[in-house]
């Protein structure tokens, strides 16, 4: 059965005019009830993660300030949220959902957060919506509980994920491979072990041929056992934050794409949601529930 991490606390209250459509995380679920596509006991509820695994990727000086709302103005700024002890138990809960669903993952072959896909977040600060990076604690969990040996994070988000590449710049048994929009956040960009950086407007033709190049060879030459997917929606041509030009349906091949080459090989996947910020909800909601109608097709 498919395992998917929610907990109410995904929506999170934020100033009026606020540009992140936090409301994304009620609605989501809520379609895929309707439709049918899940039902409630596809979904578990995470819970406030110890610091034990988070203190495995974060530094303590950090954490310690993010727990404690020490955080300087600055840094709360570079974040983009109002820091509040809510805001916090949410990243913490929503890492919990990405551990979680990586044991479900490789008990059933696939899982999905909800949530997650906070890949701007640093070892030592948070940036851009991200204060605690969920896939990077899911990842060293593993490999320190000795459930995975090498780990392969295929981060298709529109925003290269930096944060992912500077917490495993050091690490060979995480191999990070982002495929981003060249001109786009972050300005100054940090060094995946594969970057694969396109131009403003590629098309779904262009994209999908990249990346079908791409994935096999990786996984052929990494040998991973285990694959982190993220899978922001923000390539939609629609995008407000994205500068790509796919479509909904080469939104949903690309999906296809991953899920059906992790399901050939064998290899477990555990898919945290990401970026998507088009001005229309219901084109988020259908680009993001693709992904979750692929899974239970593929899989199930």
């Amino acid at each position: 059965m498919l395992k998917i991490a929610y907990h109410s606390i995904y929506k999170h209250p934020l100033p009026e005019g606020h540009r992140f459509p936090m409301i994304k995380y009620e609605l989501l679920p809520q379609q895929l009830l309707h439709e049918g596509t899940c039902n409630q006991e596809h979904f578990f509820t995470p819970e406030i993660l110890n610091s034990t695994p988070i203190l495995a990727v974060h530094t303590k000086e950090y954490y310690k300030e993010l727990t404690e709302l020490t955080l300087d103005r600055k840094a709360v700024r570079k974040i983009g949220f109002p820091l509040s002890q809510e805001l916090v138990d949410r990243e913490v809960i929503i890492a919990d959902g990405t551990r979680k669903a990586s044991e479900y993952a490789i008990k059933n072959g696939i899982a999905m957060n909800i949530a997650g896909g906070t890949h701007h977040a640093y070892s030592n600060r948070g940036e851009a919506f991200c204060l605690l990076n969920d896939q990077a604690i899911g990842a060293r969990y593993l490999l320190q509980k000795q459930f995975a040996q090498k780990i392969l994070i295929v981060d298709l988000d529109v925003h290269q994920g930096n944060g992912t590449a500077e917490i495993f710049e050091n690490d060979t048994d995480v191999f990070t491979f982002s495929m981003h929009g060249a001109s786009n956040y972050p300005f100054k960009k940090e060094k995946s072990d594969l970057d694969i950086p396109l131009i403003n407007g590629t098309k779904d033709q262009d994209y999908l041929k990249i990346l079908k190049e791409t994935l096999p060879k990786l996984i052929e030459t990494q040998k991973p056992d285990f694959i982190y997917y993220l899978c922001g929606v923000d390539i939609l041509a629609s995008d407000k934050l994205g500068k790509l030009g796919c479509t909904i349906e080469g939104c949903k091949e690309r999906d296809r794409f991953v899920l059906q080459t992790c399901k050939d090989y064998s290899i477990p996947i555990m898919c945290s949601m990401g970026g998507g910020y088009s001005p229309d909800i219901k084109t988020i909601i259908e680009a993001h529930a693709n992904t979750f109608r692929l899974a239970q097709e593929i899989y199930f």
